[in-house]
């Protein structure tokens, strides 16, 4: 295994205040001996706002495209990328101190893992922060299909967040990126992943999601009437993943 992890970051110009404190938590990260980070960040679209805040870091990576959404820009994005694991970041999120090196021992001490999440903190606008929502798993081990079943058996709530994944680059090559959806797109990249590779949670939290009105998960579309549609697409495509890996 190469000892290079690329972190990918889709941005637009809504993101841009936002991105120098993501760049912020990414610099502080303290890797294992021997490991480094390369940050993949693809503006969606071409105006240039993104690249021109890029500090001056080798590190860093810029890249454009014709707009297309956070799963086209993350996608594209990956063409970039070298290391053997690849790790989201959000424009709008912050690292928390040793997120990263957490991840890559996962996957060091335990090579049929080919995926991790862990906790998030919700970070609200008045500074605080608050548990996310939703039911976290122990820590360990998530054997594949069980974060399908418990999307399925508990009303399409996800027991993970999936804006935490960090996943075998060769994984992610043969999944496509990022789910071809308006939103929902990296749900339906964990739920794929889930059901090609055992994943592992990680309890201490790894992020800082940021809470504000420009998010896409604050959006009215984010919960419209594709909603159906697009649980169903995501469902649909892990059961022929499973089905296609049985035989």
């Amino acid at each position: 295994m190469s000892r290079l992890i690329s972190v990918i970051t889709a941005a637009h110009a809504l993101s841009v205040p936002y991105l120098l404190e993501a760049y912020e938590s990414l610099v502080v990260q303290k890797l294992p001996a021997g490991w480094s980070w390369e940050w993949l960040l693809q503006e969606d679209g071409q105006t240039g706002v993104v690249a021109a805040i890029v500090p001056d870091d080798p590190r860093i990576s810029v890249g454009s495209a014709r707009p297309g959404g956070p799963s086209v820009t993350r996608t594209m994005a990956m063409a970039r990328a070298q290391g053997a694991l690849v790790r989201n970041l959000d424009a709008d999120d912050k690292l928390l101190p040793g997120a990263i090196a957490r991840d890559i021992m996962v996957m060091v001490d335990r090579p049929t893992v080919g995926w991790t999440t862990s906790r998030i903190l919700n970070w609200l606008p008045d500074g605080e922060t608050a548990s996310w929502r939703h039911q976290n798993p122990d820590e360990g081990v998530l054997r594949r299909g069980v974060v399908l079943e418990s999307w399925r058996s508990n009303n399409w709530f996800l027991p993970i967040h999936p804006v935490t994944i960090c996943i075998r680059r060769d994984l992610l090559f043969a999944l496509g990126g990022w789910m071809a959806l308006p939103c929902a797109e990296d749900t339906g990249l964990l739920i794929a992943a889930s059901v090609a590779a055992d994943g592992y949670f990680i309890n201490e939290p790894s992020l800082l999601y940021r809470n504000h009105p420009h998010q896409m998960t604050a959006q009215a579309d984010h919960l419209d009437g594709l909603d159906a549609d697009r649980r169903h697409l995501i469902a649909a495509r892990a059961d022929a993943l499973r089905s296609l890996l049985r035989d």
